[in-house]
């Protein structure tokens, strides 16, 4: 039981180091007060640049990967008796979207967790990439929205994990995927608020199907 809090807290902690927030802090400014107000990667493109975006990622999937490829093996030093990787690899690689949600460090106040949950799934199902990133490029070619792409591939995480993982799919690993792609919708809900009110912001430039046809 020992090893189960450790490292789900670990994770938590890990998910917490928000990249947008600690590279903000070397150029004194706090990106949740510009543009959309989240401390993520598409919002870090939009008000400081593509070069300052890319470090964020690097940064938000990283610590997923490593929560979720790291911290389990702790687990043989905190108990006679762990969990499997596979249990504490998932357990920990979901507390690190958590904390880069709501981030310790921060008042609670993150980005919206899509890095962090790729760099989870690169790791613990990386048979997944594929089909995510397929469905998050057609979405986003085709209307241009971010948000939009993030949820329909976050989705898309439940069926590429049954249909395409080992058989019998571990349960922590059908429980991972369900979670993740609730707290995606979750997080994303103001975007989806706005698409139905006709005022989410999109990227005109990344409509390649529109421009095509027309």
């Amino acid at each position: 039981m020992l090893d189960v809090i450790v490292i789900a807290l670990g994770g938590y902690l890990l998910g917490s180091i928000s990249g947008s927030l600690v590279l903000g802090r070397f150029r004194n400014v706090d990106i949740r007060s510009m543009g959309s107000g989240n401390a993520g990667g598409t919002n870090a493109l939009r008000t400081l640049g593509w070069k300052f975006a890319l470090l964020v990622v690097l940064i938000d999937v990283g610590k997923g990967a490593v929560a979720a490829g790291v911290l389990p093996f702790l687990g043989p030093w905190l108990s006679a008796s762990p969990a499997s990787t596979l249990t504490l690899g998932a357990l920990a690689g979901f507390a690190a979207v958590l904390g880069h949600i709501w981030p310790l460090y921060f008042r609670l106040r993150g980005g919206k967790g899509a890095g962090t949950a790729v760099g989870v799934i690169v790791v613990m199902a990386p048979w997944c990439i594929l089909p995510l990133l397929l469905v998050w490029i057609f979405t986003f070619i085709g209307t241009g929205y971010v948000g939009l792409a993030t949820v329909l591939a976050g989705l898309s995480l439940v069926p590429s994990m049954w249909l395409l993982g080992p058989e019998p799919l571990p349960l922590s690993l059908g429980l991972l995927a369900v979670g993740l792609a609730v707290l995606l919708v979750f997080t994303h809900r103001g975007n989806l608020v706005r698409l139905k009110s006709g005022t989410e912001n999109r990227f005109e430039k990344a409509r390649l199907i529109r421009r095509r046809r027309s």
